[in-house]
């Protein structure tokens, strides 16, 4: 039987709950294209490390990490009102490096591939 912490169920709630917000109650221009990708939450539940990428962007402006940082006080007190917590985590925001791994491997791989079609032709 698998046993799951409660950080890791309350990170999924976060990361269900911060997506709704930005989606349906953020009115800031700089965050409009920001997708959650990942939440982890200490175990006593005081910090939350929000993972986030901008859409079709291998970077992320400085415009949207400010957005972000200044819209914290206002997705705390609404996560305050979802969630039936005693405590609500402090919320800090995180660049998700991952996608911008992934997508310069995929483009390494497509040059590679690029290149293999051409040398094709061996003398047998």
């Amino acid at each position: 039987m698998t046993t799951f912490k409660r950080a890791d169920r309350v990170a999924d709630l976060i990361q269900r709950e911060i997506s709704d917000i930005l989606l349906k109650q953020v009115r800031d221009p700089r965050i409009g294209a920001v997708t959650i990708t990942g939440v982890k939450v200490t175990d006593d539940l005081r910090l939350a490390k929000i993972y986030f990428v901008e859409l079709a962007q291998d970077t992320i402006h400085a415009e949207t990490l400010a957005g972000l940082e200044k819209a914290t006080g206002f997705l705390k007190r609404e996560l305050g009102k979802r969630l039936q917590l005693r405590v609500v985590p402090e919320l800090i925001f995180r660049v998700d490096a991952s996608f911008a791994y992934g997508s310069r491997i995929e483009r390494l791989l497509a040059e590679i591939k690029r290149e293999g079609t051409g040398d094709d032709t061996q003398d047998r």
